[in-house]
């Protein structure tokens, strides 16, 4: 093919040289030549992230039992400082938000808060592409209300990997009780209408509540403008938390002065905490959903992140995350065309999250040969590539030299010397 600059080397770096994001990369650990593309399934670690980690550890060598309320970030009240550094992201009051527990951990929080089934109205909708571990956790709470959730969990169905909205809306029949939703789908990446699905869900006195795991730190929200009731999220994706970092969770404060509907010893509210009453006193905001001591050391790097986050600003890192999977969408059509790659992502902007989803027949071998090039894509089963620029720490010449070893490892075919399946972790 005949060579023009915008699929060249030179045209990367020009890129790469006026982004305004740019010094940013230098803040992660990127390992040398190593190009990291699995940021939508664990981001790197930050120089920041690092140093908040070892700051709070050092308060626990010198504090000792004085760090719950004692020094510069007192463990105490980690869980609501860290829940306002995440309110730019989300577009919510600093009351409504927490860092705490796990994604499942505070699905199942809130859907026993909030589903509150009758006779008439019971039934729990979802959908069919979500991740697994939602649908685990709703089939869970139904079983606890003493429903069957074969008839009671109703799951719109997918077509490509695609939700169709008016699918959604014209299942929410008057027998639904609550709505359970992904904002961006975790395969395909496409970003659902969550202002318009929850004005619909409302018409119909429907609870609705969103998991934002493959969205928040990538793509903005405004969750109070679009009275979304509650949503939840993880903080090791595009946050850059850590593995197994602790997750978040928004409660829309028209719910405010709601009982949990699993309690513990942090969802009293803090003044009486220490009372030792065998009655609890819910917090009056979100901490009442809080449930266990808070983690604080998988806390700590989200200090560092956060900043950064704030920092750097939710819409600039959009602009930048559509930017990067325009430009490999672009190079993927014109150096790849003959070795029958499939875009299976929305190509239109507000459509589609901060991942690429491509398909090929050799997925996972193909994963795997760009591995043992130093490339680290994420395979989903049972042929798709999904590949997870990160804006804070990609470049454009990433993008580019990733698409230059795909086109050569087709070429020779040196993916054929991998099994086309996945390992224990994909």
């Amino acid at each position: 093919m005949t060579q023009t600059k915008e699929y060249s080397a030179d045209y990367a770096k020009e890129r790469d040289a006026q982004d305004p994001l740019h010094s940013y990369r230098d803040e992660f650990y990127l390992n040398g030549d190593m190009i990291y593309l699995d940021g939508n399934s664990l981001g790197l670690l930050s120089k920041r992230a690092e140093k908040t980690l070892i700051d709070v550890l050092n308060s626990w060598k010198t504090l000792g039992i004085d760090g719950w309320t004692n020094g510069e970030n007192s463990w105490f009240y980690m869980t609501q400082q860290l829940g306002e550094m995440t309110t730019s992201l989300i577009g919510a009051k600093k009351e409504e938000v927490i860092v705490t527990g796990s994604t499942t951990t505070n699905i199942h929080q809130l859907v026993s808060t909030f589903y509150k089934p009758t006779a008439t109205k019971y039934k729990i909708l979802a959908d069919d592409a979500t991740f697994p571990s939602d649908i685990y956790a709703l089939k869970s709470q139904l079983k606890l209300k003493g429903y069957d959730p074969s008839s009671a969990l109703v799951k719109v169905k997918s077509q490509n990997g695609m939700l169709a909205e008016e699918e959604i809306i014209s299942s929410m029949s008057e027998d639904v009780a609550l709505i359970f939703l992904p904002s961006v789908l975790y395969r395909s990446g496409q970003v659902l209408d969550m202002e318009r699905i929850t004005a619909e869900a409302h018409k119909r006195n429907i609870i609705i509540g969103f998991d934002l795991c493959h969205s928040i730190g990538s793509v903005p929200h405004q969750l109070d403008k679009w009275d979304v009731d509650f949503a939840v999220w993880c903080t090791y994706k595009h946050l850059n938390g850590g593995p197994g970092a602790v997750g978040g969770l928004y409660v829309n404060s028209k719910h405010f002065g709601q009982e949990p509907g699993l309690a513990g010893w942090f969802s009293s509210k803090k003044e009486v905490q220490f009372d030792m009453s065998h009655e609890l006193t819910p917090d009056v905001d979100a901490g009442a959903y809080e449930i266990g001591t808070p983690h604080i050391l998988s806390m700590a790097p989200l200090l560092g992140s956060l900043a950064m986050f704030n920092e750097a600003g939710i819409d600039q890192i959009r602009q930048k995350s559509l930017k990067l999977t325009d430009y490999m969408i672009m190079l993927i059509n014109h150096e790849l065309s003959e070795y029958d790659f499939n875009i299976a992502s929305p190509l239109e902007h507000k459509k589609r999250g901060g991942h690429l989803l491509v398909q090929h027949t050799y997925a996972a071998s193909i994963c795997k040969a760009l591995k043992a090039e130093g490339i680290t894509p994420d395979f989903r089963a049972p042929n798709f590539i999904r590949i997870g620029p990160v804006a804070l720490y990609n470049s454009y010449s990433d993008i580019w030299k990733t698409v230059q070893v795909m086109k050569r490892i087709m070429a020779e075919e040196t993916y054929k010397n991998f099994a086309n399946k996945r390992d224990v972790i994909a």
